[in-house]
């Protein structure tokens, strides 16, 4: 019985271990987002879209505000595949000042979201798409969607089929969606729910959704979402303070764990979960080629 027990556990072990071994590299990929400056971030999200084996392209643009004064900012860009038409991957990089002076860790918010959508990217590249997606890490989020701002200046929009953003997806399985984005967005809307329902995923819509930069492009009348990721119990207490009005149910004050959290020094790597990265990461690529399947036609 002790040898029969033992073979098991070794077999157990043996399972276990490339899958430990994943998510200490995701944590690892994560936690090299705790740099002293946003700049010094830059060349870590560099670093890791070359080691996923992609070629990355830095564009710089004049960013800043009158608080921070002018401040050059650094989205970070690579493709996936041909087309004509694209369809946008994106999530920020940045890391919010704190009233100290010293940098957000900035892990939840947002360096999980970051390496879930190069993990997605991973995924993408070995399925036939018929858009181009390309990946965009944008940078100065937190001071004004400005990263997102200035790539729609310089780019446009002529080409873009759809917009998947994500922000602040670092633990939870329950996949959260805004749905005010327009009544251009609607197909990507669509999009999500049948991924959820196809995959039996956890997924909770709101009306009322806290703006990132999927906001950018909304205003420039682009079809896009934001998705993010939390718990459960976390996900409908957002629901309620965002779209539950005064009779929310909610303790009066309340404030939403996550809320608690970003932006403030409690946003550390003891928060990311690596099973949501892995969730993160199929979860979007499934969004995406669902999104480029639904809009071939249309395109």
């Amino acid at each position: 019985m002790l040898f029969r027990s033992l073979a098991a556990a070794a077999a157990l072990l043996a399972v276990c271990t490339p899958v430990a071994a994943q998510d200490l590299d995701l944590r690892a990929q994560v936690a090299a987002f705790i740099q002293p400056t946003n700049a010094a971030r830059t060349d870590v999200v560099v670093a890791q879209i070359r080691a996923a084996g992609f070629t990355p392209a830095v564009e710089a643009f004049a960013g800043g505000t009158e608080r921070s004064g002018p401040m050059e900012g650094r989205n970070v860009v690579f493709t996936i595949g041909e087309g004509e038409r694209e369809i946008l991957l994106t999530a920020h990089y940045d890391a919010v000042k704190l009233r100290d002076g010293t940098m957000s860790h900035g892990v939840v918010d947002n360096a999980a979201s970051v390496v879930g959508v190069i993990e997605a990217a991973k995924i993408l590249r070995t399925k036939t798409l018929n858009h181009r997606i390309r990946v965009i890490l944008f940078d100065q989020e937190e001071l004004g969607l400005i990263g997102a701002k200035k790539w729609i200046e310089a780019h446009g929009l002529t080409n873009v089929a759809a917009v998947v953003n994500s922000d602040v997806a670092a633990y939870g399985d329950t996949m959260m969606y805004g749905q005010n984005n327009g009544a251009q967005s609607a197909a990507v809307t669509r999009a999500v729910q049948a991924v959820c329902s196809e995959r039996a995923l956890q997924c909770v819509g709101y009306p009322a959704y806290p703006p990132s930069d999927d906001r950018a492009f909304s205003a420039a009348g682009a079809p896009v979402v934001s998705l993010g990721f939390q718990d459960q119990i976390g996900a409908h207490q957002m629901w309620l303070a965002f779209n539950g009005g005064e009779a929310n149910g909610l303790t009066e004050g309340f404030v939403p764990q996550v809320f608690q959290r970003i932006h403030s020094n409690d946003d550390v790597i003891a928060h990311v979960d690596p099973a949501t990265i892995r969730l993160v990461g199929d979860t979007y690529a499934a969004v995406v080629q669902r999104l480029d399947a639904d809009l071939a036609g249309v395109d």
